[in-house]
């Protein structure tokens, strides 16, 4: 199946490794950090806090505050089976949701960073998951076309980014692991 693709690119948590977060708690901390400049944080969820401290200005401190757990949840990482299978012979990219710092942490926790040609986390573009922005932006860094890449994911976020992408897509569950 790979060998029909020019190129790979996997999501990270939940495909590759899973990130140990506790996201109800970072849910709490970025709210802590905007509670006190005013903005309305109540019955929100992580990433509505993170589209509201976009419009208050505050958009790069509720980012660090994620980031952090996102790098502590790296380093106490679980490596999943995909993981093992990431070829070292074809161009490979990582697209993730989480900031560009804790894939490359997890990456290298488990020995995969030198397999791995280009990093894409939340942060590294102006835009997240399911725009095509990052993916494409990952895509072209491996320098193949969109059209002749596999992404591999485990979200519908993750499929709809393909779409709009213009690049094949499958959940990590389908994917052959051999």
């Amino acid at each position: 199946m790979i060998q029909e693709y020019d190129a790979l690119v996997y999501d990270l948590d939940g495909t590759l490794v899973h990130l140990d977060v506790d996201w109800e708690a970072v849910r709490h901390e970025a709210a802590s950090v905007l509670r006190p400049h005013g903005v309305d944080v109540e019955d929100a969820d992580l990433w509505t806090l993170l589209e509201r401290s976009e419009g208050a200005g505050y958009r790069r401190l509720v980012d660090e505050t994620i980031a952090e757990f996102e790098r502590e949840g790296a380093r106490a990482s679980r490596r999943l089976p995909l993981a093992g299978t990431v070829p070292a012979d074809q161009p490979v990219g990582v697209c993730s949701l989480n900031a560009e710092s804790a894939c490359r942490i997890a990456l290298e926790t488990y020995g995969i960073d030198g397999d791995v040609d280009v990093v894409v986390g939340r942060d590294s573009v102006d835009t997240e998951k399911p725009h095509p922005e990052p993916l494409l932006t990952t895509v072209e860094g491996l320098g193949v076309k969109p059209e002749s890449t596999l992404f591999v994911g485990d979200s519908e976020t993750d499929e709809e980014t393909a779409r709009r992408a213009g690049t094949d897509y499958v959940y990590v569950r389908e994917f052959p692991a051999e």
